[in-house]
């Protein structure tokens, strides 16, 4: 069965987004536009976004009027948006709406990758859902030479050292990349971990 990866970029002082949730910021390092291979997870099959991060990535390159950008980021990998409201969708774009709890969405998800990979693209307070779930497997942090005085918190949980593990530290370009496993707690349900 494949992993549950929360990967993001963050600034230096731990902000995924700016007061605006907007990643301009990001997009003005070198390499952010068009990030290095290793600063992906490359074996995702399926990517798990907020209504936030998928109004921001529609806004930002007007996906709606040029759904070719779309292609760009997504590729053909199906996309599930936690969301309650009712959003637009670009043409040709396989996307899946869902609400409710992220346990309850997890057969569905793990059913569409087919053991491959989940990508929880973003934002942070969903990444911290699917950890509330026991479902994180893997929290991988591409730390950019940015610092911002606010906006939104990489993972706002609390999670203590003895639930991390370093996979792997290195220098990617103009960002530090820090890739850490996520141990279950010893109070997890179990619902959402891998056996």
């Amino acid at each position: 069965m494949g992993r549950i990866i929360f990967d993001t970029a963050t600034a230096l002082n731990g902000w995924i987004a700016d007061r605006n949730n907007s990643l301009g910021w990001l997009f003005a390092v070198e390499g952010g536009t068009t990030p290095a291979p290793e600063l992906l997870p490359p074996h995702a099959r399926v990517l798990v976004e907020g209504s936030t991060t998928y109004e921001w990535l529609l806004a930002e390159s007007d996906m709606i009027a040029h759904p070719e950008k779309w292609r760009e980021f997504h590729g053909d990998r199906p996309t599930f948006v936690f969301t309650t409201r009712a959003l637009p969708v670009p043409e040709g774009a396989n996307v899946t709406f869902l609400s409710g709890p992220v346990a309850d969405a997890l057969p569905a998800l793990r059913a569409a990758a087919g053991g491959s990979d989940i990508w929880v693209v973003g934002g942070g307070d969903l990444a911290g859902q699917f950890l509330d779930a026991g479902a994180l497997d893997v929290i991988a942090v591409s730390i950019a030479p940015v610092l911002l005085d606010g906006g939104a918190p990489l993972l706002p949980r609390r999670l203590d050292s003895d639930r991390l593990r370093l996979i792997s530290a290195k220098a990617v370009g103009q960002f530090a990349r820090l890739v850490y496993s996520v141990t279950p707690s010893a109070d997890a349900t179990g619902s959402g971990r891998r056996p």
